[in-house]
């Protein structure tokens, strides 16, 4: 039964379906990552749990979850299963984007109705091929369709990754604002799945986050003009999707490595037990490990506290972007850190694939957080904000 939207939200994450949700994640973790697979049971059971809902507004029937409270889930799942992890996450950035963006349009707001009472996922087309991985130029272009007077608009886009594309219900997808646009001009244009033609670019086979099924698509799509929100996406990268993207996926990283830390200090309460009175030599490198995590944890906790703290003008700023960028570099970095330190106190028991000290799926899964809009190209934006602001921070 999906909770209604009087559902405390902090409540949310320690409900009986929720937990459900946590234990099929784990229970199909190993086979999502060996089979390259959609967690197609993970997924189901966040939808039985309404957790697809949770981040859209009481007044559209979610639970009006905030972003601590996403994040906390978030970082739940991505403890259990990575890929479901970051799908959850990314739904919830394409909500916010909606929900803090749609200004007072009647059609936006029945969508999300339709997302709460449905369960629809969302999925995001922000790469393209020919843009060199710069999500703030786009290449395909939003045009009018020949019939209807311009009330519908067509468009067809080359997207080089589309994460769960094929399994979700919606799209939302940047594009030009018109044909004569500059390619920086951009709009952002949700399509539902009947409105839409998606054709596979490749395969997905990849290291790690094999789940997620991330494949570039060919995106045809015909859609009422309506469904392109009126906000430039420029305002809504800054203000909504760039901080949500980073701080969920920060969260997904922290998830990551904190199972693969959880199996370290298993693997040594295993070697104290059976060395009674002694203190296994690998507990040294844990502490040193539960230092460095803890370090790991406080640079998440506190990008949350500052976001709620903060007025929305200030995602804005120069000095934020530079600090939520240094989130997501350090946040991804950590993680393969963390996972690389877990591994060294396990040793041979977790360089093997089986067993309950493995590490092999978190450090393959951690190396795709520098990927995911490149680190080199977060430090090469820093620098040129850096050469005018000046981060005391």
């Amino acid at each position: 039964m999906i909770p209604q939207a009087e559902t405390i939200a902090a409540e949310l994450t320690a409900s009986e379906a929720f937990g459900e949700a946590l234990k099929i994640a784990v229970h199909h973790a190993g086979e999502v990552d060996r089979e390259a697979r959609f967690p197609s049971q993970a997924i189901e059971a966040l939808r039985a749990a309404g957790a697809l809902g949770w981040g859209v507004p009481r007044e559209f029937g979610g639970a009006g979850a905030g972003i601590d409270q996403l994040a906390g889930a978030t970082l739940e799942l991505a403890r259990r299963c990575a890929s479901t992890g970051m799908i959850f996450a990314m739904h919830q950035i394409q909500i916010a984007c909606i929900a803090r963006h749609m200004g007072s349009s009647m059609w936006w707001g029945e969508y999300l109705g339709r997302v709460v009472r449905e369960q629809r996922l969302i999925a995001s087309a922000t790469s393209e091929s020919g843009v060199g991985g710069d999500v703030r130029k786009s290449i395909a272009a939003l045009a009018p369709a020949e019939e209807n007077g311009g009330a519908m608009v067509v468009f067809e886009k080359k997207a080089s990754t589309i994460s769960y594309g094929a399994q979700s219900d919606d799209l939302l997808t940047t594009l030009r604002h018109n044909p004569n646009a500059e390619q920086s001009d951009q709009v952002l244009v949700l399509t539902l799945g009947e409105q839409m033609e998606l054709t596979p670019a490749g395969e997905w086979d990849t290291l790690g986050m094999r789940g997620t099924c991330s494949p570039g698509f060919t995106v045809r799509a015909r859609a009422n003009r309506e469904q392109a929100l009126g906000v430039p996406f420029a305002t809504i990268a800054a203000e909504t999707m760039v901080p949500y993207s980073h701080i969920l996926w920060s969260h997904v990283w922290l998830g990551i490595a904190s199972d693969a830390f959880q199996r370290a200090q298993n693997f040594v309460r295993e070697q104290a037990r059976r060395t009674a009175g002694v203190t296994p030599p690998a507990a040294l490198r844990l502490s040193e490990l539960s230092a460095k995590m803890a370090g790991f944890r406080a640079l998440v906790e506190e990008s949350v506290k500052e976001f709620l703290a903060a007025e929305r003008s200030t995602f804005s700023t120069m000095g934020y972007a530079v600090r939520i960028n240094n989130l997501k570099i350090a946040a991804s970095e950590a993680a393969v850190e963390m996972c690389q330190g877990a591994l060294r106190v396990c040793g041979l028991a977790g360089y093997g694939n089986n067993g309950p000290f493995s590490i092999g799926r978190n450090l393959r899964d951690a190396y795709s957080a520098a990927l995911m809009i490149a680190n080199d190209r977060l430090h090469a934006t820093n620098a040129a904000l850096l050469t005018v602001h000046r981060e005391a921070r």
